[in-house]
């Protein structure tokens, strides 16, 4: 496969591309969240308990440079504000879907307990 330049970084693969877009701890968890219905922050974090704010403030901006999603203001105090799946965004459900079903295959495949149980 031949090496491409994009945003002044070198890339190898199509692959590795693409997870540049979605790959990551986090990306994938927002997107997810956000195919049933735009969210706010405050809904992003509570459905996503381990990220702080730093980090999804940080993942937001950039799923939103890479148009996954877009970011709506609405005037009225205090600010609202709605994050949305664009087109662009809605076309990598299906992938996550996909690598989810193989993670939860890998986890059965090791034995792993998943869920786990509460103690």
């Amino acid at each position: 496969m031949p090496e491409f330049f994009h945003d002044k970084r070198l890339y190898y693969t199509p692959i590795e591309f693409a997870l540049s877009h979605i790959g990551g701890t986090w990306k994938m968890p927002i997107l997810w969240r956000l195919q049933e219905k735009p969210q706010r922050f405050s809904e992003l974090k509570k459905d996503i308990p381990h990220i702080t704010d730093k980090m999804l403030t940080s993942q937001l901006r950039e799923l939103e440079s890479k148009d996954l999603i877009s970011r709506e203001v609405f005037p009225v105090v205090p600010p609202k504000v709605e994050y949305r799946l664009t087109e662009k965004g809605r076309r990598a459900i299906p992938i996550i879907e996909t690598i989810m079903k193989y993670g939860y295959d890998l986890i059965k495949e090791a034995g792993i307990e998943y869920p786990p149980k509460e103690i």
